[in-house]
């Protein structure tokens, strides 16, 4: 079974020594096709590159992440329409809310996301979504576009019980990462993993960061990449009462079919 991870910021610096291997370790781990995370318009423009250079194993995204609110003008609007009619970029974002960090200022966000929902109406690509601490704004937002968006899924989803299901009444997806293997701070999810209707399901390493903390051994740089994607998926599966396989083939059909992928 091939997995896919819908969310592996590959332009990420760290992966500029060994990318060429961190692809391959993927490959051999059984990580067939991976979704490059667009989170600021340059770091989309380098995601798209990726995918050209790999066609039909990366795809990407283009968008940016409300850390980068601040810097959504007409030009970036302009930029980021082109990159999405590209039959490569399967999806506008990562966009959303952070309040969590506020690195960009409340208004900024929310005016920058709704610029990028409007955007992902206009080319109608599914949207990359991302919130934290920002629950009730979020949902305002979606709101004024939830009737005219094609697919939506919120990315690396770490929320609390009502948010789940506020999304999964709208139909959303919903992106799992390594933060159910925190003993921490993500054993809630381990229960709310089993709500989620396997058609909505996606997994995802969210690389390099959300180093799943269950993984033996630890890599010493402490980076994650897409080959730990399976390690995610089987503690996914363990939440879930299902065998690997189930959880593997039902988040690769999701995938598939949200991203619009070629089947193989």
């Amino acid at each position: 079974m091939q997995l896919i991870d819908i969310g592996a910021n590959l332009t990420h610096e760290s992966f500029d020594r060994d990318r060429g291997a961190v692809l391959q370790r993927a490959r051999a781990a059984g990580v067939g096709r991976q979704i490059v995370t667009g989170a600021s318009l340059a770091h989309s423009e380098q995601a798209l590159a990726l995918a050209l250079q790999y066609p039909g194993e990366l795809f990407s995204t283009a968008g940016v992440h409300p850390h980068h609110a601040s810097d959504y003008d007409e030009a970036c609007d302009a930029r980021l329409r082109t990159l999405c009619q590209h039959p490569a970029v399967v999806a506008a974002g990562e966009c959303g809310l952070d309040y969590f960090r506020d690195f960009s200022p409340r208004a900024d966000q929310q005016r920058a996301f709704e610029r990028q929902l409007q955007l992902a109406v206009d080319v109608a690509k599914p949207v990359f979504l991302h919130q934290r601490d920002a629950h009730e704004d979020f949902m305002a937002v979606m709101a004024g576009f939830q009737s005219q968006l094609s697919r939506a899924v919120v990315h690396c989803f770490t929320g609390t019980r009502q948010e789940l299901f506020d999304y999964l009444d709208q139909g959303w997806y919903i992106g799992i990462t390594g933060w159910i293997c925190d003993e921490r701070r993500g054993q809630h999810l381990r229960e709310l993993v089993c709500a989620i209707p396997a058609e909505r399901l996606m997994v995802e390493t969210d690389a390099p960061y959300l180093l799943p903390r269950t993984l033996k051994p630890m890599p010493k740089d402490r980076r994650n990449e897409p080959a730990f994607l399976p390690h995610i998926v089987q503690d996914i599966a363990s939440a879930r009462n299902e065998n690997w396989e189930q959880t593997a083939a039902a988040s690769t059909a999701a995938t598939v079919a949200f991203f619009a992928l070629p089947v193989v």
